[in-house]
């Protein structure tokens, strides 16, 4: 067998017919957009979005090749693998039944490390075709203070960039040094199109980049930049979907020995993609809807139903089906037990705090997230959906319990969810082996999680995730109900014996 090409523009004409290329030219492509936090959800969607536009010969789309940027120091992985493969990548759709269906993506012209050359990032951004600026930086770096909803600065590359701003460390600072400069040169601003999963993304990305921008403006001499960005910046709301597991080596491996391309960092997903946006873009964006983006004046429906079902599904499947001995998501979503648990989430938990979805059947929704999640190909790890869940639960799950207390509803199966996390934090699966937890607050939430031995709502008087939880009887007597079971009796025992009528 012929060894697997390396991936680059110049290979490009020897990968196989069995992988799909572009079929653009490239060299035609200027940037239009830049992007803070290329991983592999960036690239299984914005990316891929942009790279069906040029592939359906949409001309205006040339303008608008997306350049990546990090800012974190593992972010040199990225920029090592890309400008060795000059910015082309694979990705590769995981079907049900075992099919792959391999693409190489064009739509990246160019990958920036800030660290390395931060002038080089600033000048991109003050570029006047740059448009628009990207964002899939995780919920936990726009820092909102979970129980007063404000701006919380304590970051040290924030507070760096507050006491600096001329010489930027994080996205905030770049984008906001960025917006001074345009405004001093007269330049329109950028759009700033967050792509996170965050209720209100756009909206949250505006008040926490303009409080941001505030304190730079009390540090500093000059006209104030906030005020500027309140009236000049515009910021979408946006619902984004896609499963998009962690890249393995198998899959590294699988791309080079049945396909014959050697792609050092390529991306693997799920079929199923969705994109909902606020059509809010003063200086223009490419059509997306011509390639099934869902362009709306109201994105909050469809990011409730994401939220509240799609992610608040996934913790309420990854922490029992872990302690249950469970690894993979699909898994779980095989085993009739935990499928009829999370359906009842779902269902009477979930759905009852959404409002009217426009042409969306909810129900039919709820069966297609447990066939998603079912999906044997993707392999989408439990330990993937339990990282970060400090940053995870208080926006996806915590709301539906404040929802369910405020109008006597059921807040059961919330319980359990919120225990299940409680117990995976104790660090010790059911079967006595140890628990990575990866968590941003690991030794805080785990701390925690070791003192519920003598006080059984230890782990819900952390206000900054939970509020005043720890105090609503409603939901701390079965909270602390199952959290006991969870401990003397595990996890499928605790489903099987309740009664969840």
């Amino acid at each position: 067998m012929s060894p697997a090409i390396p991936l680059s523009e110049e290979t490009l004409s020897q990968v196989t017919t069995e992988v799909a290329r572009p079929g653009y030219d490239r060299s035609r492509l200027s940037p239009g957009i830049v992007h803070f936090g290329v991983g592999g959800f960036h690239r299984a969607h914005q990316a891929m979005y942009l790279d069906a536009l040029l592939e359906d010969g949409v001309d205006e789309a040339f303008g608008w090749g997306i350049v990546g940027v990090g800012t974190m120091p593992g972010d040199a992985r990225m920029r090592d693998a890309l400008q060795a493969q000059d910015c082309l990548y694979t990705l590769v759709v995981k079907h049900p039944d075992g099919h792959l269906e391999p693409r190489v993506v064009g739509s990246l012209c160019d990958y920036l490390f800030a660290p390395e050359d931060p002038g080089a990032v600033l000048d991109r951004l003050t570029d006047p075709d740059v448009r628009i600026v990207s964002l899939t930086i995780t919920e936990g770096s726009y820092h909102v203070n979970q129980v007063t909803g404000e701006f919380d600065p304590k970051d040290d590359a924030l507070q760096a960039d507050i006491a600096d701003p001329g010489a930027p460390r994080s996205a905030f600072g770049f984008i906001t040094e960025a917006l001074r400069r345009r405004r001093a040169a007269g330049t329109p601003a950028f759009t700033v199109m967050s792509c996170d999963n965050l209720p209100g993304n756009g909206d949250v990305a505006a008040a926490m980049l303009t409080a941001f921008a505030a304190l730079q403006d009390e540090a500093a001499d000059g006209p104030a930049l906030a005020p500027w960005m309140g009236e000049q910046v515009a910021f979408p709301n946006a619902m984004v979907d896609r499963i998009t597991p962690v890249t393995t080596p198998e899959d590294i491996e699988a791309l080079a020995t049945r396909f014959g391309v050697a792609d050092q960092w390529p991306v693997v997903c799920e079929p199923f993609t969705q994109w909902v946006l606020e059509d809010h873009f003063p200086t223009g964006r490419p059509a997306f809807e011509e390639v099934g983006v869902q362009l709306v004046d109201d994105v909050v429906p469809y990011e409730l139903m994401k939220l509240r079902l799609l992610n608040a599904g996934h913790q309420a499947l990854c922490y029992l089906g872990y302690l249950s001995g469970y690894r993979y998501a699909h898994e779980v979503c095989q085993d009739p037990l935990f499928v009829d648990f999370l359906l009842g989430y779902m269902e009477h938990e979930g759905t009852p705090t959404l409002p009217e979805v426009p042409d969306v059947d909810l129900a039919a929704y709820r069966h297609t997230l447990i066939e998603r999640f079912a999906n044997p190909e993707v392999r989408d790890t439990l330990a993937r959906l339990c990282a970060e869940s400090s940053d995870r639960i208080p926006k996806w799950l915590v709301p539906v319990i404040r929802h369910q207390l405020e109008h006597d509803g059921p807040l059961e199966r919330c319980a359990l969810v919120v225990a299940s996390w409680a117990r995976y934090a104790e660090g010790v699966d059911e079967q006595g082996e140890p628990i990575e937890v990866v968590d941003r607050h690991r030794d805080r939430v785990m701390a925690a999680a070791a003192a519920q031995q003598e006080d059984a709502l230890a782990f819900l008087r952390d206000e900054t995730f939970f509020g005043d939880l720890a105090q609503q009887e409603r939901f701390t007597q079965p909270y602390t109900h199952f959290l006991t079971r969870l401990r003397t009796d595990g996890a499928r025992a605790t489903l099987e014996d309740h009664d969840w009528t």
